[in-house]
């Protein structure tokens, strides 16, 4: 019998990707619109990628980016 691959989760594949080190990276949100309110420092500080926290690192490995 021939295995199943399982499906990637097209959703989290859009919004996560894997550092070289096996860390889940991110875009943050709160850069879209509504920009004149925030100072400059809180939006310089958006613009960098965010690195999910060690709690859900499985989560998205293992459920929804299996092949990641």
């Amino acid at each position: 019998m021939a295995k199943i691959k399982m499906k990637t989760r097209k959703s989290a594949a859009k919004r996560f990707s894997f550092t070289g080190s096996g860390k889940v990276k991110y875009k943050k949100q709160n850069l879209r619109h509504i920009l004149t309110k925030k100072s400059a420092k809180r939006k310089r500080g958006l613009r960098h990628a965010g690195i999910l926290s060690g709690d859900n690192v499985p989560v998205i490995r293992k459920k929804l980016l299996p092949y990641g």
